[in-house]
């Protein structure tokens, strides 16, 4: 019989998602990889917008639950093993800054930077979600200086999903290499999870691209 628990996780190499198999690798959950070619459209099929209508990764898929949105996925994840301890239980009083941190990720930084990275103006301030980009970067940088990691010596699922965001957006020069970030970054990376993760974005990527003159010519 199927096991109802079998975690799914809906996947595109070098995305979102990317760091959602980093937190798997991270927790040492099992866990299976369904594989999403992007340069296909796969992600753009019926079959798969009927997981997410969206067609975005990641999402997630353990037994009758079905959960999209990366943010949503790291909280559920993290709660869902509380062995792993990459969450704060409700009764810590890091649970509140820790759904902090998580959630200003989505809800400031990523509307913040898309801006930035793409030349738009900002909504008029009373309507911005993030408000001005250098008072919502000048919060983040604040708060890495307070220790290691977010929660300033602990380690936790918001450090998987900033650690990885921040590479990313470093990389791209979408925000600054301010050395308190490069130091965050550093850290993160270090970590064996991160490395396991990479080389499996690695392979799957190298697939993709070896399918693409395929893919040209169907």
């Amino acid at each position: 019989m199927a096991d109802a628990r079998k975690i799914t996780l809906f996947h595109s190499p070098n995305t979102r998602s990317s760091g959602v198999l980093t937190l798997l690798e991270e927790i040492g959950a099992p866990y299976e990889l369904h594989v999403l070619n992007m340069k296909a459209g796969e992600q753009r099929q019926p079959e798969y917008l009927a997981i997410n209508p969206m067609g975005k990764v990641p999402a997630l898929r353990h037994g009758e639950a079905l959960v999209t949105e990366q943010v949503a996925i790291f909280l559920y994840l993290a709660d869902l093993f509380p062995d792993a301890r990459l969450a704060p239980p409700i009764s810590d009083p890091l649970r509140g800054p820790y759904l902090r941190w998580t959630v200003f990720y989505a809800a400031c930084f990523e509307p913040a930077v898309v801006d930035r990275a793409t030349g738009r103006d900002p909504a008029p301030l009373p309507m911005s979600p993030y408000g001005v980009y250098d008072t919502m970067l000048k919060t983040l940088t604040d708060q890495l200086t307070k220790g290691s990691y977010l929660l300033g010596d602990r380690f936790t699922a918001a450090d998987v999903l900033w650690g990885g965001a921040l590479t990313w957006t470093t990389m791209f020069k979408m925000v600054p290499e301010l050395p308190v970030i490069t130091g965050y970054i550093g850290r993160f990376n270090a970590r064996p999870a991160v490395a396991r993760a990479k080389a499996k974005d690695a392979e799957l990527a190298a697939a993709h691209e070896a399918a693409a003159p395929s893919v040209e010519k169907s």
